[in-house]
């Protein structure tokens, strides 16, 4: 029997990071704005949270952040000389990401981790689930993970997080989860969690990645929360405590994800992800392929 939960509307976007592994690119520009082919990698993030239902997002920032308002914001100026040109094309894309949804900022503070993040959106999220959607991780729109989160949270309740299957020895740089099958080949049931753990100590090789479906309940164990792992205050750590203690705020669910995943977080995989993606666009792809191909087989022999 499907139980009744209430909706989930709003989606939270902690990006307060500095995004030191790009440096000097991020000096004075943030991570989140680097571009993915034409588009800023975090407006795939706020497209992926609209696709899945959202149409409330607010963002967690920090200091320097402010082009990212100005992203999501009109800019007259350059709409109108758009128009006057004629270019029909490039305004709607200009138009685009300032209609997507409804935009909120508010100013993580100090660098505590991503359970402060989250804790920073209690004012706005208020006592309802709600989404959260880290922006290193780009999930490709034809594999909707959240849309199957938000589907598995108002059938069980709780909180519900993303799993991928790594290589044992990739374990220490997720957290990891200890899981029990369900009756859905793709919905584990969580019974513990363990951030960035050894490989030796990691309960299964399920990684959480950067997606979560959260029980407001979350709030009130991160205000307890002591800093842990790096110092910082860990979402994980909540999570582990619901997992523990469903009275609290219901079970903790993971939905194992199997699609395509770009972490623009890491150097190498957000070139990889420029690369995938521009082969995959129709305007783009058949002379970009092309090139490649010649370049890869110059390249080999060469070698």
């Amino acid at each position: 029997m499907i139980q009744s939960h209430p909706r989930i509307s709003k989606a939270v976007i902690p990006a307060a990071g500095l995004g030191t592994r790009f440096l000097p690119a991020t000096k004075a520009t943030p991570k989140e704005m680097l571009p993915v082919v034409d588009k800023p990698a975090i407006q795939y993030v706020v497209e992926e949270a609209v696709a899945a239902g959202l149409d409330d997002v607010l963002m967690v920032t920090g200091r320097n952040k402010r082009p990212l308002e100005d992203h999501f914001d009109r800019n007259y100026e350059l709409e109108s000389a758009l128009e006057k040109k004629g270019d029909a094309d490039r305004l709607a894309k200009v138009q685009e990401s300032s209609d997507l949804a409804t935009m909120h900022y508010v100013r993580q503070g100090d660098p505590k981790g991503l359970g402060h993040a989250v804790l920073c959106a209690a004012p706005h999220v208020g006592d309802e689930p709600f989404a959260v959607l880290l922006g290193d991780d780009l999930i490709d729109p034809r594999d909707p993970l959240l849309k199957r989160m938000i589907e598995v949270q108002e059938q069980h309740g709780g909180s519900v997080v993303a799993l991928m299957e790594v290589a044992p020895e990739q374990i220490h740089l997720y957290g990891s989860a200890a899981v029990e099958t369900t009756e859905d080949s793709d919905v584990v049931r969580v019974s513990g969690l363990v951030e960035k753990p050894d490989p030796a100590d990691a309960p299964s090789n399920y990684a959480i990645i950067g997606r979560y479906v959260l029980d407001p309940a979350v709030f009130g164990i991160l205000r307890q929360t002591e800093p842990g792992r790096g110092g910082e205050i860990q979402l994980t750590d909540a999570l582990q405590q619901l997992a523990a203690d469903e009275k609290v705020g219901g079970p903790v669910h993971g939905v194992v994800f199997k699609g395509r995943r770009y972490d623009t977080g890491d150097r190498g995989d957000y070139l990889r992800a420029i690369v995938r993606l521009a082969c995959e666009r129709e305007d783009l792809g058949p002379d970009f392929r092309a090139w490649l191909r010649r370049y890869v087989t110059e390249e080999m022999q060469e070698r």
